[in-house]
């Protein structure tokens, strides 16, 4: 796979002399390659349409030129069907443990507030919605088609997604990232950067809250915080709308997941990333039922 993608990108027309052309690590959806050339460094990132999960390459691209517009995210390059080249920022990828760092998480939730503020009025083209309710229900439809070894769980998490839509309750629309890994957040020294797009698309601002919280094991205080700091949000009013949307992003992570296993064929532990996730969503779901203003 590796000699098959380098060899792509190599050819790419926006390359003249492309050199030391190298994987990079974490992607766990595309094919992701470093080059260099004169001096300058850049992603390519190699991936098709994904239907099995919403993946629509034209949305990426809309939100990758929104984003970088913004000052956001890198500089759009180069793009064909199949092919996105971007800007290498020369940064640091941050982790859980960054995320979850008292003096980074403030960086982070002004950042998510700026994207929301900013991406929806530059956007010169129609873009897909995020409703991630929506999505989990297709995902459990795709799933029980799919046969999967998880099947048996399937029903109680379809009973659960009619009681977590009604409590998030009216929505304010604005444009998500809807995939807040901590892996998607780089720290150049100077400030932040948010990358990959393929999930973009018009959502509640809570559902970035809560994945940004739930993909990097927050703590409640920490979570509380972040409401407290989000322009809009109050932790008190907006607290079960919140674990609502912390529960579908749970969810849909784990659904994903489920479905990678079937589907997928990046080199990746995907039995083990459902198991993970599974539990995490247990837990939330647990904690969601114990609320007194929960459905």
């Amino acid at each position: 796979m590796n000699a098959i993608a380098i060899q792509r990108a190599a050819a790419l027309p926006c390359f003249r002399h492309p050199r030391e052309i190298e994987p990079l690590g974490g992607g766990i959806t595309n094919v992701n390659l470093r080059v260099r050339e004169n001096g300058r460094s850049y992603v390519v990132r190699l991936g098709s349409d994904i239907p099995e999960h919403g993946v629509m390459r034209w949305n990426e691209l809309a939100l990758s030129r929104a984003a970088a517009r913004a000052g956001l995210s890198p500089a759009v390059v180069h793009h064909e069907p199949g092919v996105l080249v971007l800007d290498f920022i020369e940064a640091r990828t941050l982790t859980p443990e960054d995320v979850r760092n008292p003096k980074m998480l403030p960086r982070i939730t002004d950042l998510i507030a700026r994207a929301h503020r900013t991406l929806g009025p530059g956007l010169t083209q129609p873009v897909l919605s995020f409703w991630p309710f929506q999505v989990n229900r297709s995902y459990i439809a795709r799933l029980t088609a799919d046969r999967t070894r998880h099947h048996a769980l399937l029903p109680g998490m379809q009973e659960r997604i009619d009681t977590l839509e009604a409590a998030t309750g009216p929505v304010r629309m604005v444009i998500g990232h809807n995939d807040l890994l901590a892996a998607n957040l780089l720290d150049d020294g100077r400030k932040l950067w948010l990358i990959d797009w393929e999930y973009g698309g018009y959502n509640s601002p809570l559902f970035d809250l809560a994945g940004l919280a739930s993909n990097n094991e927050l703590s409640e205080a920490q979570e509380r915080a972040l409401l407290a700091q989000y322009p809009g949000t109050d932790p008190d009013r907006d607290w079960t709308a919140y674990s609502a949307m912390k529960c579908a992003s749970l969810m849909r992570e784990t659904l994903w997941s489920m479905t990678s296993e079937i589907h997928s064929e990046i080199d990746f532990d995907f039995a083990a990333y459902t198991v993970e996730n599974l539990a995490r969503l247990t837990a939330a779901l647990d904690a969601f039922a114990l609320l007194p203003s929960a459905p």
